[in-house]
C-alpha cells in the first residue's frame, strides 16, 4: 500500500512541476493564477499522501489550514486583478 501512494506521490510531484511552467511561461495572467492555485490543490493532496504514509494524521490539520490560506491567497489576487492593474 506504501508504494502506491509513494507512486502517486511522485506523480504528483511531477505535475506540480508542469503546472509550475505554466506558471513561469502562461500566455495571461488569468491562466497564471490558475496554475498558481492548481499548485496549491495538488500540494494539499500530496500533504495527506505523506500523513498516510508516515502514519502522521497532525498533515491532515495542516493541509487544512494551507487549503484555507491558498483559498483566501486566490480570492485576494483574483479581486486585484479585477479592480485593475498594470500587467
Amino acid at each position: 500500500m506504501i508504494t502506491i501512494f509513494l507512486a502517486s506521490a511522485i506523480i504528483l510531484i511531477f505535475t506540480i512541476f508542469l503546472c509550475l511552467y505554466r506558471v513561469v511561461c502562461g500566455p495571461g495572467v488569468e491562466n497564471r493564477l490558475i496554475a498558481a492555485n492548481t499548485i496549491g490543490t495538488k500540494t494539499i493532496i500530496l500533504l495527506v499522501i505523506i500523513g498516510f504514509i508516515f502514519g502522521r494524521p497532525l498533515f491532515v490539520d495542516i493541509s487544512i489550514v494551507y487549503a484555507m490560506i491558498t483559498f483566501i491567497a486566490t480570492l485576494a489576487v483574483a479581486k486585484y486583478l479585477r479592480r485593475g492593474c498594470i500587467c
